[in-house]
């Protein structure tokens, strides 16, 4: 290597630091290899969705399903699981995959319904509803989780988020536009903390529930729930 032999401290050092991003950069791409594998693999034609799902937990908000079609190239660098991202992450990614992806559809299912229908069903609906915004034939759809039967070509693959890079794009683009939806019901609905708690049931919202007691976008049913099981909520 060139420099390799340079006695000076500096240039040494420096010959460090490369070696060690170019070993980072080289795990990252092995990383990212594996993600788009099923991608790469595939006939070139072929429309393979990524779907994942948002807000299946929370008291409060929609619940929101993201699907997602990805090229092979180019690779979506830093994409992962949203989960493992920071938020900051996660919105830059989720620009990226705004302007990358294939297609993109969306199935938000809101509280009332969920309370009318159930979390299964509407689980089901929502899945269904983002598919149908796709407008295209998928060959297959990959789902984040247990199988739904929504579609004949369906594989469900435990944690795929982490797996599949169309599962993994879902992931983000889902989380950053439920988050946004949250933050601006926050200003709607204040006191309930929305835009930190997105929803879910943090000892802040309980606290304002409490206090307040529920919101238009609250889930009936969930609370319900949680009253059965924490005599002291109310």
């Amino acid at each position: 290597m060139r420099y390799s032999n340079d006695p000076r401290l500096g240039v040494q050092q420096a010959l460090k630091t490369a070696a060690k991003r170019d070993a980072r950069q080289e795990v990252e791409g092995e990383r990212l290899n594996r993600l788009y594998a099923r991608i790469d693999s595939a006939p070139s034609q072929a429309i393979i969705v990524g779907i994942d799902e948002v807000g299946r937990g929370a008291l409060a908000g929609p619940l929101l399903v993201a699907a997602v079609v990805l090229p092979a190239r180019p690779r979506l660098a830093g994409l992962n699981d949203s989960k493992q991202l920071t938020a900051g992450q996660r919105i830059k990614l989720a620009a990226s995959i705004r302007e990358l992806a294939s297609a993109i559809g969306f199935g938000w299912i809101e509280a009332a319904q969920i309370d009318r229908t159930g979390m299964a069903l509407a689980m089901r609906q929502a899945v269904q509803a983002a598919l149908n915004q796709l407008d295209l034939e998928p060959d297959q759809v990959l789902l984040d989780g247990r199988p739904l039967a929504v579609h004949p070509r369906e594989l469900a693959i435990v944690g795929g988020d982490g797996t599949e890079a169309p599962i993994a794009a879902a992931s983000v683009i889902a989380k950053v536009t439920r988050d946004a939806w949250m933050a601006a019901a926050d200003i709607e609905y204040p006191g309930y903390g929305f835009a930190a708690n997105k929803g879910y049931g943090s000892a802040d919202h309980l606290a304002a529930l409490q206090t307040i007691g529920p919101s238009a976008i609250h889930r009936r049913t969930f609370i319900t729930a949680i009253i059965n099981t924490q005599d002291s909520l109310f």
